[in-house]
């Protein structure tokens, strides 16, 4: 088992999971294997998904799966309780006795709260004021991979009602903190990772916002629901067309041997070229 106690200032590996999370409740270890086998990457939740009475059973959960059944490390997150809660003291101690090392620090709003997790990959879930606020800081500490938000946790500690409209779109200061997430993550070289989509029926709305995401530069977003999951990875997967036209934009670039070139009644310069590499990568070439 790798050991929890490496240096905390030891740079963490990229994160690689996704497009596709899915959380599933910790107390509820028959869904482990299912929502791993439905996903890219499991989110093993011991903070929300679980009532109080409920999550010292959440761990015992975690830490007594059978060999046969336990998941794969490499594609499972654990979200623990926030920094200075008893539950989180027991989630480490119930960690420690596991093989998984990626987690999910719930309500992350500062960086000094990430040394508490040395030894830990972790994805800092920004999803209070003071979070989206000092959200830079926290995706510049070492140990963290990732930085999600979270809409409706958001709007609850600014006394807020609704992190959206009636027409379904987020309201601004749910669009500006998913924008601050964004950039802080990607300014840190750190992977950004969009919030849930609670409406689970509508998977028209989900589809729309999961290509907003890819569009946006969001490299995974976070599922409720088994259903989802296939609409968030069609979502990040480059059409066939797509494909052959970053292929051969990319092709034209490297023949023209020139910064800036035209092609096909465009000119093209270096960030074009860039977008072509990211759909390539999507893509898995």
């Amino acid at each position: 088992m790798p050991s929890p106690h490496p240096s905390a200032h030891q740079a963490a590996a990229p994160f690689t999971m996704g497009p596709a999370l899915l959380f599933c409740p910790a107390d509820r270890p028959e869904r482990f294997g299912k929502a791993a086998d439905r996903s890219d990457a499991v989110i093993l939740d011991l903070e929300d998904a679980v009532a109080p009475a409920d999550k010292s059973r959440a761990r015992n959960a975690i830490i007594g799966q059978p060999d046969g059944e336990r998941l794969e490390p490499a594609r499972t997150i654990v979200r623990v309780n926030p920094v200075g809660t008893a539950e989180f003291e027991a989630d480490l101690e119930a960690l420690a006795a596991t093989p998984y090392r990626t987690v999910m620090l719930a309500k992350a709003e500062s960086a000094a709260q990430l040394p508490a997790l040395a030894g830990y990959q972790v994805i800092a879930l920004c999803e209070t004021a003071a979070g989206i606020v000092n959200a830079a800081a926290i995706a510049a500490q070492p140990n963290v991979v990732g930085l999600m938000w979270g809409a409706e946790d958001l709007l609850a500690s600014l006394g807020g009602l609704s992190s959206r409209n009636d027409d379904g779109g987020y309201r601004a200061v749910a669009l500006h903190s998913r924008s601050a997430v964004l950039l802080a993550a990607k300014a840190a070289g750190k992977e950004a990772i969009d919030s849930v989509y609670v409406n689970i029926p509508d998977l028209d709305g989900l589809a729309v916002e999961s290509q907003d995401a890819v569009a946006s530069g969001f490299g995974a977003k976070a599922c409720i629901h088994p259903n989802q999951v296939a609409v968030v990875r069609e979502a990040y997967a480059p059409t066939p067309e797509a494909v052959e036209a970053a292929t051969e934009l990319l092709d034209a670039a490297a023949a023209a041997g020139t910064g800036v070139f035209q092609f096909k009644g465009k000119m093209i310069d270096g960030p074009i070229l860039k977008h072509a590499e990211a759909t390539l990568r999507r893509a898995g070439r």
